[in-house]
């Protein structure tokens, strides 16, 4: 049985969930509202291979379900034009989470985002970010959190690349993992198919790939 916090979380998030065999067009006014970082995401999908919800904003319902309605490779291409955002980017890899992340040991402290020599992604969290740095103090590794709902919690992970082949993306992973799970969410990690290095983070921090996908429209 799916987890409750990940049901509640992807009802929320998508503006419906479970749904029937096939894909929906669901409409969420969550989608014509600032995300995480007070940026829009204006279509956001996650399908299971037999179920698929592609959240839209209301006004753009009509125009999304066209393109469903025709060929089905020609989907994400045309998904920015339709949600009114021709110019935006589109993106498409694996969903995944873990209720267990590896026990794997911590290796950052949580400080605030507005620290000095952090990184700009880092910037863009509202909350504590999870750092690893030098004996020098220099930056190395980083994660942070994306709150989308109280219910489901995505993960980010970056490290520098003279700081790469030593495991800290995966430490950082499982560590925020425990972390959100401590606040009574679910921790998800998104990555492109072609990012094999996210991938192998993700497995190594407790997250399996389970089959299941994330498409959708973002800012460029």
């Amino acid at each position: 049985m799916l987890d409750r916090r990940l049901q509640l979380h992807l009802a929320t998030w998508l503006g419906q969930w479970p749904a029937r065999p096939g894909l929906h067009v669901v409409r969420s006014h969550r989608r014509a509202q600032p995300a995480w970082d007070g940026r829009l995401r204006p279509a956001i999908a996650v399908s299971t291979g037999r179920s698929t919800v592609l959240s839209v904003p209301p006004d753009r319902a009509a125009a999304v379900q066209a393109l469903v309605d025709g060929p089905r490779e020609r989907l994400i291409p045309a998904l920015p034009a339709a949600v009114g955002r021709p110019d935006w980017a589109t993106h498409d890899g694996l969903f995944r989470w873990s209720l267990a992340p590896a026990p794997l040991p911590d290796v950052g402290e949580w400080i605030p985002p507005t620290s000095p020599g952090l990184p700009d992604w880092l910037r863009l969290f509202d909350r504590d970010v999870l750092v690893v740095r030098a004996p020098d103090g220099r930056y190395l590794a980083g994660a942070g959190i994306k709150r989308h709902d109280q219910y489901g919690h995505e993960l980010a992970v970056g490290t520098t690349p003279a700081a790469r082949g030593r495991g800290l993306a995966r430490r950082l992973v499982a560590q925020a993992a425990r972390r959100v799970l401590d606040e009574g969410a679910v921790p998800t990690y998104l990555h492109n198919d072609d990012n094999h290095a996210s991938a192998r983070v993700a497995e190594a921090a407790g997250f399996p790939d389970r089959g299941w996908r994330s498409f959708g429209v973002y800012p460029a």
